[in-house]
């Protein structure tokens, strides 16, 4: 029947696939007294070279009494290649009589009819009589802990979303405690800013290429006041959404511009310029008066609704979450306002433009596709999402130099805007 010892540890074929795997380091149970220390090192059983079988067995059969499998035989071959070609393997079988226990079969193999590449997996079981033996499963050391390190590889590798607040939480300005809540709250009026992308149709004496030339000549006078960013992108708002509820005959479009920029200085700036200011920039076409009126006509088409979320609030955050420097937020800053001029980009909603021209600005930059998962955290756009609007906005670019509206190129063309206009446009997101 063999020695106790070898009645608690059988060993069975790795195909043999029952049970739960384990993990960590201790890979074998212990049982009574005899603390075994687990099989990972399978050069403890290598032979020595010897001419006699017999000896050699003998000396194989007194290595801590354990029987062994012809896979456990073939790792040996490959390990001792200078043993004899015949390995003699002391296996277990059933006892056939049917009584409860197992009996010692000593079979010689050769080595060229086993797998030296197939692993041997131990099997350790309860020695009871009046329960089934259970058997519990073993990976060899060295691959368990690749498997891990491969997990944490992976683990690794997951972008962490990064919390852009952290160091602004002794600002009180950046009122960290409900900077959140205050873009939910935009998230969900964003839409109240917005216009319809088809309402040119519905004014029969102006076009969509007015507009562009509109917009295009108050980025210079805004420019020219210096005024601040807020301004300008809650001007171009105020035209769309007056246009949108208003009939307006050519020659007053200039007149409704000029408006719209004095209700937004009016509601952003510090230092607000004269109405004198705007009836002179425009070259004395509109008086004092024409002026006046058209401020009241607005405001109540309007209903005195002026805060709204521009594109402008959604670039300061993204701009945050992206990490930005000077560089990226003039780029950025440029594209947008390439996107002030054209109508068609009304159809976007402004947290989708904000974000299709900070990811734009970082391809430009880099050379290659970069959207970091802090970007697509706060921006709530994936990178796909935002494949349609930054190819637009790569047209724009294309085009700025050269086309017959040139205010955003020249004013990003100076020192003071860091020649953002002189970046190379990402042609490579033209293609699919």
């Amino acid at each position: 029947m063999g020695s106790k010892e070898n009645n608690q540890g059988l060993v069975r074929p790795s195909h043999f696939q029952e049970g739960p795997r384990l993990g960590g380091s201790k890979f074998v149970k212990e049982m009574g007294h005899n603390h075994r220390a687990a099989l990972n090192n399978i050069t403890n059983f290598k032979r020595e070279a010897s001419g006699n079988d017999a000896e050699g067995d003998k000396k194989l059969s007194n290595m801590s009494h354990r029987p062994i499998t012809r896979r456990f035989a073939a790792q040996m071959v490959q390990q001792c290649p200078k043993e004899s070609e015949e390995v003699t393997v002391t296996t277990l079988v059933p006892n056939p009589s049917g009584v409860s226990g197992c009996d010692l079969e000593t079979k010689k193999l050769s080595s060229s009819t086993v797998n030296p590449s197939v692993d041997c997996e131990i099997i350790d079981v309860e020695d009871s009589e009046d329960e089934d033996p259970v058997p519990m499963y073993v990976k060899h050391t060295e691959a368990m802990l690749d498997e891990i390190d491969r997990m944490e590889e992976d683990e690794e590798s997951e972008e962490p979303v990064m919390d852009i607040d952290t160091s602004c939480v002794k600002d009180p300005l950046s009122v960290v405690e409900y900077i959140e809540d205050i873009y939910a709250h935009y998230r969900k009026t964003e839409n109240q800013s917005c216009v319809s992308p088809s309402y040119m149709a519905q004014q029969p004496d102006i076009n969509e290429k007015m507009r562009a030339i509109l917009i295009d000549w108050l980025i210079e006078v805004h420019y020219k006041f210096e005024l601040m960013d807020e301004t300008l992108f809650l001007t171009v708002n105020l035209i769309d959404r007056f246009l949108e509820r208003q009939v307006m005959v050519r020659k007053k479009l200039q007149l409704v511009g000029v408006t719209a920029m004095l209700l937004a200085c009016k509601y952003e700036e510090v230092s607000v310029p004269i109405v004198e200011d705007f009836v002179l920039i425009s070259d004395k076409a509109y008086t004092r008066q024409d002026v006046l009126d058209m401020e009241k006509s607005m405001v109540n088409k309007l209903q005195f609704n002026f805060s709204v979320p521009t594109s402008y609030v959604f670039m300061r955050r993204f701009l945050k979450a992206a990490q930005s420097d000077k560089k990226l937020e003039l780029l950025s800053f440029f594209l947008i306002e390439l996107c002030l001029v054209e109508y068609e980009m009304l159809r976007f909603p402004p947290s989708l433009l904000a974000a299709a021209a900070i990811y734009t600005a970082q391809c430009s930059l880099s050379r290659f596709k970069q959207w970091s998962t802090t970007s697509e955290w706060y921006t709530n756009y994936t990178e796909d999402e935002l494949q349609e609007c930054s190819r637009m906005m790569v047209t724009f670019h294309q085009k700025a130099e050269t086309g017959r509206l040139t205010g955003v190129h020249r004013k990003y063309s100076t020192w003071k805007f860091g020649y953002a206009a002189k970046a190379e446009p990402a042609e490579f997101l033209l293609n699919p």
